[in-house]
């Protein structure tokens, strides 16, 4: 009899254990199958299922632009290029000022075009680690034109298919906007002439991938290299194997072990300062307050400046 309760007690407790490990498994997954405990947490980011739950609500942008969104987008999303909010239709890369943010006025007439009213929530997608950031380098213009609520959505287009948003092929119809940008806010901007003064007041980072800090010229660039001192952490690196940003904690050892702190003075840099756009965000959203975009970026620099390899 003794042995036989002992039995039905050690069931007793196996059960209890397989189901507080069950249960402990289910409370950390979401529905992308993603940890919970391992999501990224900050003020420009939401989930897909933030914008499935807000989009009669929300500005939503296809950052990936008009050629994407021809294919394929969200149902109602305006698809906006990069370039179009920058100063990429005349000269070329490497130019002075080639690739910065439009003059106040002709921003203010190109977002009022597309619909991106300022009353209104903007949350911005992307690829995420399959892009280039564009959702970042947008939000970092409109963030600067003086825009309150902008948001970029983690894992990006694939996040919200999976989150079941109903999508369509073609374009939107947009609505104009009236939009007014009193000024450009330049706490986040670096041009060369500014990084050049001051160049040993910088923590740099390159956020391209090492064969072009290393030396690779892939994108029409004029010369091969990094900037002088500058420490690699490529923008992929943000992302987990399934699109989401790293978790919070992660990122900081990241930063943390290239030897940027919270307390630095920090430029990014990518080839046309899309990804560098990006990266500052995260940045911001990590505690890291002095950051500033370099946007004018590596094209400009190998053009004029001298290079490491």
């Amino acid at each position: 009899m003794k042995k036989i309760l002992t039995a039905i007690l050690l069931t007793a407790c196996l059960s209890l254990i397989a189901c507080n490990s069950n249960d402990t498994t289910t409370e950390k997954k979401s529905e992308n199958n993603t940890s919970q405990t391992e999501l990224f947490k900050g003020d420009y980011v939401v989930s897909a299922d933030y914008v499935k739950d807000n989009l009669n609500d929300i500005t939503l942008i296809d950052a990936r632009g008009e050629k994407a969104a021809k294919k394929e987008s969200v149902k109602g999303a305006i698809p906006l290029d990069w370039q179009y909010l920058a100063t990429t239709e005349t000269g070329e890369p490497g130019d002075e000022n080639w690739g910065c943010i439009l003059d106040k006025e002709e921003l203010g007439k190109r977002l009022s075009e597309k619909g991106v009213s300022m009353d209104k929530a903007v949350v911005l997608f992307a690829s995420a680690d399959q892009g280039w950031g564009e959702d970042g380098r947008i939000a970092w213009e409109l963030m600067a034109s003086g825009y309150k609520d902008v948001k970029i959505v983690d894992g990006g287009y694939n996040a919200i298919k999976l989150a079941g948003v109903e999508t369509q092929k073609g374009q939107t119809d947009i609505k104009p906007a009236n939009v007014k940008i009193d000024s450009i806010d330049n706490s986040g901007i670096i041009n060369t002439e500014e990084l050049k003064k001051d160049y040993d007041k910088y923590k740099i980072i390159d956020v391209r991938e090492k064969d072009e800090y290393d030396g690779a010229t892939k994108y029409g660039e004029k010369n091969g290299g990094h900037l002088p001192g500058a420490i690699n952490i490529n923008f992929t690196s943000l992302f987990n194997e399934d699109g989401y940003l790293k978790s919070n904690d992660e990122l900081k050892k990241i930063f943390k072990e290239k030897g940027i702190e919270p307390s630095d003075n920090v430029v990014t840099y990518c080839t046309a300062g899309i990804r560098s756009a990006h990266m500052k965000l995260v940045l911001n959203m990590l505690g890291y307050d002095n950051v500033k975009n370099y946007d004018e970026s590596f094209y400009r620099w190998s053009a004029v400046e001298k290079l490491e390899k």
